[in-house]
C-alpha cells in the first residue's frame, strides 16, 4: 500500500460531498433523520509500512489531525524503535454544521432552510417533494415563490378551461409557465385532487391537457385532388389548412386519401380523382382520428424508406388499421439505389402491424442485410414513377369496383 492510497483529508472531505449530492444532508432537515454524529473509516498503514515508512505515517497522521471539522479517534500501535504511538483509526463529524462547514455549504443549507419555512407555510404537501429532490429545489430558489403562486391558483381553479396566457397572476407570464413546466408538472401531481388530473396525458407537450388548459387546436393541411370536390368553386387546386374538429367536420365525400411528409410531394402530387392528399403528421396520427369519416375511405400512407418510415406506418394503423402503403416497396427501393441515403438512428422494436411484404422489407433494413442504415427518401422517387405508381393505383381500384358490381 502506498501512502496515496492511505485516507487522505481530501478523501474525508469527498465523503461528505457525495452525501451532499445524493441530497441526503439537505433532506434531513426535513424528514429529521438523525445522520451525525457519523463515523468515516479509514484506511490506515499496514503494521509492516507503520514499521518501515515511521516518518511518512507520522505526517499522514499530522495531516489528519489539523483536518478542521473532523474529530479522529485513535489507537495504540506499538514501534520497536520508537515505543507506544497513537494512529487513527476512526474520523467523525458529529454535527450537520460541522459537515456543511466542512464542504462550504452554508449559504445554500441557509437558502434550503427559507424553501422550507416558506412551503411549509404555503404548500405543506410539498415538503416531501422538497425532501425527496433537494437540489432541484434549490436550483428553483429565485422562482420558487412564483412557483408555489402557479400551484395555488391551479388549486384554486381546478381545470380551468383558459390558455395558459389568460392565467392572472401578478408577476406571472404564459412563458414563465411553459418555461417550468416540467418541475410544475412534478408539484401539480402532488397538490391537485386526481379529477384535476387527465392521467392520460403526460409529458411537458401535453402539459396543458393534463391539468385542463385550453391548448393550440392541431392543425391539418390537405389539398383536394379532384376539382370536382374542391370546397372553393373558383380556386380548382386549393391548399387548405384546418384545425382537426373542422376538419372532422368536412363531407367531402372522397373515395381515397394519400399522406406525405414531404411537403414538396405534397404540393406536386398530381390530380387524382375522388381524392385528397394530406401534410404529414410524423407520429401524430390522433390528430386524424376524430375524422370518422376517414374510416370509410381508402388511405394510402407514402413515408421515407426506412426503419422510421414503417414504424410511422405501423403507429398509422392503430388508428385506421386499413392504411396502405405507398411506393414504400422493395422495387421503390431497388430502382432508385443512386438515391439511397442513410439512417442516422434506426428503429429496432418489432412491428406487429406491419403486412408480410413490409415487415420483409423493413427486417432487411432494421438488420442492415442490404445497406448499414439505408434509408430512400420520398422526395428521392422520381416523379415519373409516382404517376405511374398512381395510374396503376386508380386502374386496379376501378377494375376491382366493376368486378364488384
Amino acid at each position: 500500500m502506498t501512502k496515496s492510497s492511505w485516507t487522505a483529508p481530501a478523501d474525508l472531505q469527498d465523503q461528505i460531498h457525495k452525501l451532499w449530492d445524493k441530497g441526503e444532508l439537505l433532506a434531513g432537515l426535513i424528514t429529521g433523520e438523525p445522520l451525525f454524529p457519523k463515523r468515516f473509516a479509514l484506511k490506515c498503514p499496514t503494521s509492516a509500512e507503520m514499521a518501515s515508512r515511521f516518518d511518512e505515517v507520522r505526517a499522514w497522521i499530522s495531516e489528519l489531525r489539523k483536518m478542521p471539522y473532523f474529530r479522529v479517534e485513535t489507537r495504540e500501535f506499538k514501534h520497536r524503535v520508537f515505543g507506544a504511538n497513537e494512529i487513527p483509526d476512526e474520523a467523525w463529524i458529529d454535527s450537520f454544521e460541522d459537515a456543511v462547514a466542512l464542504i462550504g455549504k452554508r449559504r445554500d443549507v441557509a437558502r434550503f432552510t427559507t424553501l422550507i419555512a416558506v412551503t411549509g407555510k404555503r404548500q405543506p404537501q410539498l415538503l416531501a417533494w422538497l425532501a425527496k429532490r433537494p437540489l432541484r429545489a434549490l436550483e428553483l430558489f429565485e422562482v420558487w415563490s412564483l412557483l408555489l403562486e402557479i400551484v395555488a391558483w391551479l388549486s384554486a381553479h381546478p381545470r380551468p378551461n383558459v390558455y395558459l396566457r389568460q392565467v392572472d397572476i401578478p408577476g406571472i407570464h404564459s412563458k414563465f409557465i411553459e418555461a417550468h413546466r416540467g418541475v410544475l408538472a412534478e408539484l401539480l401531481d402532488i397538490v391537485l385532487a386526481s379529477e384535476a388530473i387527465d392521467q392520460a396525458a403526460s409529458g411537458v407537450s401535453q402539459f396543458a391537457k393534463r391539468y385542463g388548459f385550453r391548448d393550440k387546436p392541431v392543425r391539418i393541411r390537405f389539398r383536394v385532388l379532384d376539382p370536382g370536390h374542391t370546397l372553393l368553386s373558383d380556386k380548382p387546386m386549393q391548399d387548405i389548412t384546418l384545425d382537426a374538429e373542422s376538419f372532422a367536420l368536412l363531407e367531402l365525400k372522397v373515395a381515397r386519401v394519400f399522406i406525405t411528409e414531404n411537403e414538396i410531394n405534397f404540393l406536386a402530387f398530381p390530380e387524382v380523382k375522388d381524392s385528397l392528399v394530406i401534410f404529414g403528421a410524423g407520429y401524430g396520427f390522433e390528430m386524424l382520428s376524430k375524422a370518422k369519416w376517414l374510416a370509410h375511405c381508402r388511405i394510402h400512407y407514402w413515408g421515407d424508406i426506412d426503419s422510421h418510415g414503417f414504424a410511422i406506418l405501423d403507429q398509422f394503423r392503430s388508428q385506421f388499421e386499413h392504411v396502405q402503403s405507398f411506393l414504400m416497396d422493395r422495387n421503390t427501393l431497388l430502382a432508385f439505389e443512386a438515391h439511397w441515403g442513410e439512417e442516422k438512428k434506426q428503429e429496432l422494436r418489432d412491428l406487429s402491424r406491419l403486412n408480410h411484404e413490409e415487415r420483409a422489407l423493413y427486417d432487411d433494413l432494421r438488420d442492415n442485410r442490404i445497406r448499414k442504415n439505408l434509408r430512400l427518401e420520398q422526395e428521392r422517387i422520381g416523379f415519373g414513377w409516382l404517376e405511374f405508381a398512381l395510374s396503376a393505383l386508380v386502374a386496379s381500384i376501378d377494375v376491382n369496383a366493376r368486378s364488384y358490381l
